[in-house]
Parts: structure tokens; sequence; C-alpha cells
């Protein structure tokens, strides 16, 4: 049957060629492994003078990374004194006009902009300027200076406007501290405030604001004496569950109430410029 098929088919039929003879791989014999016994007549014979090497004189490579380190932070220390001999915050001219004043806000969400943070800040009294700190490029650099025209509107913001949630994100509200806060060094000087990047996870500051949300609560309830059934360790368990739960209930309903504001007031804005 298979005289009838094509040639194209019949090849498929064929015998494959016979595999080529390779000769075996010959394993070349190696010289018997000895000692260095016979070339020890070859060494140069050792100096009489020459004294052992002490403990402790050739560095390890921890050592040589901690010298390095300590050869940076020495140079670091050095730009940064330069820089504090020349630094004059009651002199710059790119400052708000009174340090009393005037409000320091960190933290901003990127999109944040002067306009929005002004509107979000005029609620506690007029203001006189708002400064966004932006980088060489022009970007934003995530905190901004607001001046009042009173120091009680200021003193007010302080208070109230911590933990503010503003396009997304909760700012810190402080008061300017280079022109009101004696010997005060910024940041970038090896001084500051902010605990955001001292180390790792389990060392920096994740809540937002000045003071964690714990401490806030339990200043609200200072007044409060300790009652008996708060004693047992279980009762008190079983009280605070609810109190987390309406935290975060009153939290959820925030930033709804924020949403909806924002969304209204971007409603507005629209509506304006469209007429």
């Amino acid at each position: 049957m298979t005289k009838f098929l094509p040639q194209n088919l019949l090849k498929l039929f064929e015998a494959r060629p016979p595999v080529e003879y390779v000769p075996p791989i010959e394993k070349k014999k190696l010289p018997p492994i000895s000692g260095v016994a016979k070339f020890v007549n070859r060494f140069e014979p050792p100096d009489p003078n020459l004294k052992p090497l002490e403990k402790g004189t050739l560095e390890t490579k921890q050592e040589r990374l901690n010298k390095k380190r300590k050869a940076k932070h020495e140079l670091e220390l050095q730009k940064i004194t330069k820089k504090m001999k020349v630094w004059d915050p009651h002199n710059n001219p790119k400052a708000t006009g009174e340090g009393y004043k005037t409000l320091f806000v960190a933290r901003i969400s990127y999109k944040t902009t002067e306009h929005k943070l002004r509107r979000e800040f005029e609620n506690y009294g007029p203001i006189k300027m708002t400064r966004l700190v932006l980088d060489l490029e022009g970007k934003p650099r995530g905190y901004a200076f607001i001046e009042y025209e009173r120091e009680r509107d200021m003193r007010t913001a302080y208070k109230e406007a911590d933990g503010k949630k503003i396009d997304g994100r909760r700012v810190l509200v402080d008061v300017e501290r280079g022109r009101t806060v004696r010997d005060w060094k910024p940041r970038r000087f090896g001084g500051g405030l902010g605990g955001t990047r001292i180390g790792g996870d389990d060392q920096n500051i994740k809540y937002s604001g000045r003071e964690p949300p714990s401490s806030r609560h339990r200043e609200r309830s200072r007044d409060r004496g300790p009652s008996s059934r708060d004693r047992s360790p279980e009762r008190r368990v079983k009280r605070e569950a609810p109190r987390e739960e309406r935290r975060r209930r009153d939290d959820r309903r925030d930033d709804r109430r924020d949403d909806r504001r924002d969304s209204r007031r971007e409603r507005d804005d629209r509506r304006r410029l469209d007429r």
C-alpha cells in the first residue's frame, strides 16, 4: 500500500542514517598530590629583625566600613556647621511677615494647591499670606507656611486643624519655630521634630498629627476618674473594644464628609468658571 503514497509522505517512513562513530574520551592521568616540603629550600631565609604583627593592626571589612562612615559623618558635620553660620531665618526674603502669626503645615499631598490650602484654613480666620514650598524644579515639597492676620486665629488653627484631612492625607500643623524658638535648627541641619524617618518600620512614626491618637483620647478623658468597674482587665478590654469601633466609624464618617465637601466645592468652582 505504501507504493501508492506520494514521495513527500514516503520520506517520513525512511530510516535515519546511522550514528557517526566517535572514539571515547581518554582521561589524562594527573600527577599525584604531594606537599610543599620539597619546595621549602627555595624560600628566602627569614629576616631576623622582622617583628610579628600585633593583634588588631589589620583592619577587618566591618572596621573599614565604620571608618568610611565616620569620615563621611564628620564631613557632613563640617558642611552643616558652615551653613548654620550663614543661615538666618529673620532675613529670609521668602519668609512670611510675622513669625508669631505663621502656621507650619506639613505632610501635604503633592496634589494640593495654595488655593485649596487657603480655602481649608480660612475657616479659622482671615489669612494674610500662603506660601507652598517648592523645589528647584517647581514641584511641591509637601509643606507650607500660612500667615494669619491675627495671632489668635493662628492659635485656633494650631489647636483644631492638626490631623485635618486634605486631598486624602491628614496634615500635621505646628507653629513656625525658625523665628519663634531660640537656637532652633531645621531638619536639613540635623534638627527638627519629625519622626517619620528615624529608622525602620518599627521606629518610624506612622500616625497623623503631632500626637498619637491614644494620647489625644487620654487627654479628652483626663477629667474622668477611674471607676471601680474599669479596674478589672476583662471589663476594660470589653469597654475599649466598642470605643475603638466607634472611633473607626467616626473616622470613616469624617472621611465621607470631607469627600462630599471637596466634591461640592469642585462643582461650585466648575460652575463659576462656566459662567
